[in-house]
């Protein structure tokens, strides 16, 4: 659990940096921008769902897993195309030094979003009751969505295939997108100040 909320922390806070930097910003690194933002802004519309804060709603996660698709993949890398950097671009000289990486965390990105949407109707691991917090599927959100920081499975360099997400609860994707997000800002974005 605090490891989402970890993630939801930094995605929230990269939101307010991200408006300001906008502000300069022209042409493909702009496009890249918005996309950005937009991922982001989902991001922080389904973090509280996730942690049972919210009503969880499966169509509003298959619209966000929408969104994250529509921006993830081959559609994110040829946004940074050689000689983008620089102000107002957070992107570090990295993405196009390790580019193969950085196209690799694009690509699972957009699988791991579908795979969110593909799982959308599994629900929360976690459910709350009127009696009290029920942990139904802990070990499966913790398992499958906790060792994962742009890895595989249970922190092992073996990728998550969509049959896992069919079956893993809600939470527990979205946790691996969130995870695959904050892997790749790690490396190839520069930190906020």
């Amino acid at each position: 659990m605090r490891v989402k909320t970890w993630i939801a922390s930094i995605a929230i806070a990269s939101m307010g940096v991200a408006a300001w930097a906008h502000s300069g910003a022209t042409g493909i690194v702009k496009e890249r921008m918005d996309g950005m933002s937009a991922m982001g802004a989902v991001v922080k519309k389904l973090s509280p769902m996730m942690r049972g804060e919210t009503p969880y709603d499966a169509e509003q996660v298959r619209a966000a897993a929408d969104v994250m698709i529509l921006h993830a993949g081959e559609q994110m890398t040829r946004l940074f195309p050689e000689g983008t950097g620089g102000m107002p671009s957070a992107a570090l000289p990295s993405v196009w030094g390790d580019w193969e990486e950085f196209d690799a965390l694009a690509e699972q990105l957009a699988s791991y979003a579908e795979g969110l949407k593909l799982g959308a109707d599994n629900g929360l691991a976690r459910e709350d009751t009127e009696q009290g917090a029920s942990m139904m599927g802990t070990g499966a959100a913790s398992t499958m969505g906790g060792g994962m920081m742009g890895g595989g499975m249970m922190g092992t360099d073996v990728p998550m295939t969509l049959d896992m997400f069919e079956t893993m609860p809600t939470d527990a994707a979205f946790t691996a997108v969130a995870q695959t997000c904050s892997a790749c800002h790690q490396k190839f974005r520069a930190k906020d100040k």
